[in-house]
Formats: C-alpha cells, structure tokens, sequence
C-alpha cells in the first residue's frame, strides 16, 4: 500500500504508525531527498547520521547503507574522531569503540597499519 494519498508528513506519520504503510516504503521515502530537506552542507549531515548511528548501537550493514559506501567520498577522519569526542560524555565510550570497530569492518576507514598501542 502506497502512502502517496496522504498529503503532509504528518497524515503520512500516522498512516505509518497505524499500519497503513509499508514499513520499507516509508523507509526509502524517508531517505529520499533527506540531505536537500535538512538543509545542512553534505558534511554536516554524514557527521550528525554518524552521531545517530553510534548513539543507537547500529550494526556494521547501517553504517554505509546510511554514511556511503567505500570507494564514495568519506567524512575525513578528524571530523569522525572530533564526532567521537562529543558524543562520547553522552553515549559511552563503549559504543564509541564499537562505533570505530564498526566503521572499519565497513570499510569507511582509510586503510593502514594496525597496531595496538597503550593508551595514555
């Protein structure tokens, strides 16, 4: 069932929470156009969907399915570690781990030596 019948985003919410819309539909609707709607510069959206995506725990499949994918252009990775940081006295630094193991088994993070380093 479509929700194009519903004419502002809030009839569509309803429709959606009522059952009246498929929940994949909704999805991809919700995807589509999502940058040009927030008005923020491209940067400035990866980094806020990557606060979400390290906030609620995401499994490694969200993060390029909603950051891009490898080979498309990234977030630079001071910007990533500076996201980190903020969000960190918030979410925990668990998941901000997680978050970083996540990235790399995606493949978002620039290849390099991998080395384990006292933290200090």
């Amino acid at each position: 069932m479509s929700i194009e019948p519903y004419p502002t985003p809030e009839d569509r919410l309803r429709a959606l929470a009522a059952g009246q819309a498929s929940v994949l539909e909704s999805l991809a609707q919700m995807q589509s156009g999502a940058l040009e709607r927030s008005r923020l510069d491209r940067e400035t959206y990866l980094l806020v969907r990557l606060a979400a995506l390290v906030a609620t725990d995401a499994a490694p499949v969200s993060y390029p399915a909603h950051l891009g994918g490898p080979g498309e252009p990234g977030l630079p990775v001071a910007k990533i570690l500076g996201v980190f940081g903020a969000i960190a006295p918030l979410v925990g630094s668990a998941r901000v781990l997680s978050a970083a193991s996540k990235l790399d088994l995606a493949g978002l993070l620039p290849a390099g030596p991998r080395r384990i380093t006292p933290s200090g």
